[in-house]
């Protein structure tokens, strides 16, 4: 059985037409953002030059888009083989977070015509921006490359979906090397801001934190998305995919936990090293521990508790509260905690028109997931291709 059946509901439902809506304010805003410049629809200035933008549409949606290299790894390097049902939509997902990463990176660079030029006519190697803009164009053309078999297996296009497939390992190794050194820059690009950034979020060690909270962060959205896949598109999953969900959830579930509880050691580690327990009492060292103790080791000891006692509606939740967890610490780091020294007035808070441009990107790569997952051979197998993964 390739996949089940259901009967088609109409197209102009409460959802589509929500999205409908959004899409259009957000084509709009898309127009005056890039006729009438960055400032028309931002609240930036010099000492906020960064914000919404770079803090959640590109360092959020980078490491929530980690699912990619966590998976493949699991199952090409380390022989997983009974998580083969989840590469397709970890892959799938990845290639679209990166592919719209990229997309909300132009309306913060304004002229989307220069973006190759740091990587060939100004090239700065010795810049983290360098390294992150390379990586990250290199490893979206190695999940392009690894999407690919599912749209040539619907075109029938054997050939080029045999030499795409026999290229798996390879694109899996460099994919997980592209994905070890862009995850831990994009901390580093904030080492050159000590003074801007509290010293409960800053440290040295902050490219080495980005990487190691990527892990949970890909493996939780693998959990977040095969659930509501499961509830949502169950029709669509084939027998295979149905009957090895469970595992893929418990199995994430346990390596999430374990990972987790190693973030969160060594947030702690890297708050004696750099002597920063007098901040703790503070306003700030509060939030702090809400992230660290609720966004870090509650959903750690959740996804305990789910793996041992095979609880998926308990790892569903707790793959919620992880993501909300990477959210809120990139949010602190790039937004919330950054510049924190300065009076009120003077802090950052992006605009309406930031907010719904990123509330329109994030609508569009919904959208166009949902398509992908109807339309392509995702969450079953090709009639014709059965067994060939």
């Amino acid at each position: 059985m390739s996949h089940h059946t259901t009967p088609s509901k109409g197209f102009w439902t409460p959802a589509n037409i929500l999205t409908a809506v959004i899409l259009a304010i957000g084509l709009v805003l898309t127009v005056k953002r890039f006729t009438m410049g960055i400032g028309s629809v931002t609240n930036l200035t010099d000492d906020n030059p960064w914000g919404i933008w770079i803090g959640f549409d590109l360092l959020c949606g980078v490491a929530l888009a980690a699912g990619g290299y966590t998976t493949t790894a699991a199952v090409y390097l380390f022989g997983m083989k009974k998580y083969q049902s989840a590469i397709r939509p970890a892959i799938t997902t990845a290639f679209l977070g990166y592919t719209f990463v990229v997309i909300a990176l132009l309306y913060d660079l304004g002229r989307y015509y220069r973006l190759p030029y740091p990587l060939t006519i100004y090239p700065g190697p010795t810049s983290f921006l360098f390294e992150v803009g390379l990586c990250v164009a290199l490893y979206l053309t190695v999940l392009a490359i690894e999407f690919s078999p599912a749209l040539w297996e619907v075109l029938r296009w054997k050939r080029l979906r045999y030499y795409a497939h026999s290229l798996t390992l390879v694109l899996t190794i460099f994919g997980v090397v592209l994905s070890t050194l862009h995850q831990s820059s994009l901390g580093g690009l904030y080492l050159i801001a000590p003074s801007k950034l509290h010293p409960l979020w800053y440290s040295p060690y902050l490219t080495m934190f980005f990487f190691v909270s990527s892990i949970p962060a890909g493996l939780s959205m693998v959990i977040f998305e095969g659930g509501l896949s499961h509830k949502f598109l169950h029709h669509k999953m084939d027998d295979r995919h149905l009957a090895e969900s469970s595992g893929v959830t418990l199995g994430f579930s346990k390596a999430a936990a374990v990972v987790l509880f190693a973030y969160f050691n060594l947030k702690w580690i890297g708050v004696a090293l750099d002597h920063n327990w007098q901040h703790l009492a503070t306003g700030w060292g509060a939030w702090f521990l809400v992230e660290m103790f609720g966004f870090v080791l509650v959903p750690c000891l959740m996804y305990a508790v789910a793996a041992r006692e095979k609880n998926e509606k308990l790892a569903f939740w707790a793959s919620i509260l992880t993501i909300l967890g990477i959210v809120i610490n990139r949010l602190n780091i790039s937004l919330i905690a950054f510049n924190w020294q300065l009076p009120a007035e003077a802090r950052y808070l992006p605009s309406w028109e930031e907010i719904f441009i990123t509330v329109f990107i994030i609508t569009l790569e919904v959208t166009v997931l949902r398509i992908c997952l109807s339309k392509l051979p995702i969450l079953h197998e090709h009639p014709e291709f059965k067994g060939a993964h």
